[in-house]
């Protein structure tokens, strides 16, 4: 097979030479947060961030922003040094993120809506010495050895602190953040990025782009996801205003889409998944739509391209956000393509044996340039074995990371995405190891074996489902599976479907068959609450929307959205579905607090009896 696919010396040469030919200047040695400070002496007075109707011009925000660095220089924070930021959405937010890396620090995203054992994991595993938080917040937290500094009861002390620059002997090859993403052992593991891949990666994108100080971009990705880094700084070092949206907005379609039309954004970077729900017509002010992270279809990129830039990007979290990206406003791609690698990155698709693959063989995609990420904190075995040494660079101590996707090249110089080498996969735009979810499984008492799958059984509606032998038939239902793993995984890591099995499908080598294991039948899971059959028109309303949208042959009037697998982006279709039918305004909220048939009617009821 080797000799099949060896490679003349010319294609060697366009393979590994022409076309990873993407060196290009930038400051090398600069950190992130100075080239915001640039941007800062250039447009002062403009409007840096908005939230709501809070608002800070580039000034007031370096100003802040200053007198945080000042006040955690003396808590000990500087180069190298980790500090836990765990906030709502809020301007505060962004003060906390420039605070912690004028201070010369490094930050580590905390999502306040994961369980307490994941938070307790990553402040034991990161080591922050500060975290930065709010009021409200802190009664939810676990118990840690961080010193906690919250941001608004305790911003009078911070206020006391001078609003010029500290002094700092940061550069550009120390750590900017430390992002948690999911791990194949159990633990989501901690990805080590460096200033200067982050500067590359974000001017780059703003001149491909084309991102000005007119710009309004929004910032709708979870703080834990290292999208919102791209959305921050493609604004913050362009000139352009950023604009924050709380929870609420972010859940809501309808919310969501009058804040993009009211406050007339021009960018955008939403997940396909996202993207579909929404109108994509009278946005006048939108002239950039940014997507990944998901598959698409061609009708999806016609409608959104149509008058617009679109682009598709691609990236994993260990090579800095994103290294390639497709220009779908003029030509709408016919397959996953990723595209060519931007300036300062390189691609190699390698066999098994790290040797380049010809055009159109598939390989597994390994990545090299200056945003490789510094390996995994605490994990050098797992950092040895995906980032490795580069044996087609001459530069000393050059690396590339193992990214474990399946691609092969166009004739073109284009990759197109072909799946992946093992068990990690993207839903709804998160990364998850299917292992993390199986470990947290088998750690339940009733439970002796469990395997993880994604499932597309039905087209795009890519769903979690877990496979679960129990050590006694009857002796554990999908509630109490469900209730065990929140505590311990974020809502996007809970499977939507639980098939309980005598025993796992093998191959003649004891590996599991997964190509064997069953599709979810569309009855109705076993939970604690016995099944209770609508008793109104409206509950029998609601029982049928909740059953077709969540692929079941019945729902009962006491059965929670969520416990029956439902999930924030189905719970925007369900109150699309319930405000239609019942031609009434129902917040999406409504339903994260009545999740259940006779709770819902309820609400509405009620809602029928004011109106009349």
């Amino acid at each position: 097979m080797s000799k099949l696919q060896s490679l003349t010396e010319a294609e060697r040469h366009q393979l590994l030479v022409e076309w990873n030919d993407t060196k290009a200047d930038y400051p090398q040695d600069k950190c992130i947060h100075q080239l915001f400070e640039e941007q800062v002496e250039r447009t002062p007075n403009a409007l840096a961030t908005v939230f709501k109707d809070q608002h800070l011009t580039y000034q007031q925000l370096n100003e802040r922003a200053n007198q945080l660095a000042n006040y955690l220089q003396k808590l000990g924070v500087g180069p190298e040094v980790l500090v836990g930021i765990c906030v709502d959405r809020s301007l505060e937010t962004i003060v906390g993120v420039l605070g912690i890396l004028k201070a010369g620090g490094a930050y580590v995203p905390l999502d306040p809506e994961y369980p307490q054992e994941r938070l307790a994991f990553m402040l034991e595993d990161s080591q922050a010495s500060v975290l930065l938080t709010q009021q409200r917040l802190v009664e939810h937290l676990p118990r840690h050895q961080a010193k906690v500094i919250c941001l608004d009861t305790d911003w009078p002390a911070i206020a006391t602190e001078s609003k010029t620059l500290p002094l700092s002997s940061v550069r550009s090859d120390n750590l900017v953040y430390a992002m948690y993403t999911s791990g194949s052992t159990g633990k989501p593991k901690g990805v080590l990025i460096q200033h200067q891949g982050l500067c590359s990666v974000i001017l780059t994108s703003i001149k491909a782009f084309g991102i000005n100080d007119s710009d309004r971009v929004l910032q709708f990705a979870t703080f834990s996801f290292d999208v919102s880094v791209w959305e921050i700084f493609s604004a913050l070092v362009s000139g352009a205003t950023l604009y924050l949206i709380d929870r609420e907005t972010m859940l809501s379609d309808r919310e969501l889409l009058a804040l993009i039309r009211n406050q007339q954004m021009t960018t955008i970077f939403l997940l396909p998944s996202v993207l579909k729900r929404l109108p994509s017509q009278n946005l006048p002010a939108l002239r950039r739509v940014i997507t990944g992270g998901e598959g698409f279809s061609e009708d999806f990129i016609t409608r959104w391209a149509k008058g617009r830039q679109f682009f598709y990007v691609y990236g994993p979290t260990e090579a800095t956000i994103l290294q390639s990206f497709i220009d779908c406003s003029e030509v709408c791609p016919q397959k996953a393509l990723l595209g060519r690698p931007i300036a300062n990155f390189q691609y190699y698709v390698l066999d098994s044996e790290l040797k380049p693959v010809p055009i159109g063989v598939i390989g597994e995609l390994h990545i090299g340039g200056v945003g490789l990420a510094r390996g995994y904190l605490n994990q050098p075995e797992l950092t040895e074995q995906k980032f490795i040494a580069n044996p087609f660079s001459h530069e000393e101590g050059a690396r590339l990371y193992k990214t474990g996707d399946l691609v092969r090249y166009q004739s073109d110089g284009n990759l197109e995405f072909l799946g992946r080498s093992d068990h990690q996969l993207k839903i709804r735009g998160f990364r998850i190891e299917l292992g993390e979810i199986e470990v947290a499984l088998a750690q339940h008492p009733e439970v002796r074996e469990a395997v993880l799958m994604g499932r597309e059984d039905i087209p795009g509606d890519k769903r979690l489902v877990a496979y679960v032998v129990p050590v006694r038939k009857q002796a554990v239902n999908v509630n109490q599976l469900q209730d065990f793993l929140r505590q311990k995984l974020p809502e996007y890591m809970i499977p939507s479907a639980f098939v309980m099995l005598d025993e796992l499908p093998l191959m003649p080598n004891q590996k599991v068959n997964r190509q064997a294991l069953p599709a979810p039948t569309q009855e109705r899971p076993e939970l604690e609450e016995p099944f209770v059959a609508p008793r109104t028109p409206i509950e029998e309303l609601l029982a049928e929307i909740f059953g077709e949208i969540l692929n079941l042959d019945k729902v009962g009037v006491c059965d929670d959205f969520f416990e029956l697998g439902g999930h924030s982006l189905l719970a925007s279709q369900a109150i699309a579905r319930i405000c239609g039918t019942f031609e009434m305004d129902i917040p999406q909220r409504t339903l994260f607090e009545t999740p259940t048939v006779a709770d819902l009617a309820a609400v509405i009821t009620k809602k029928q009896a004011g109106k009349n």
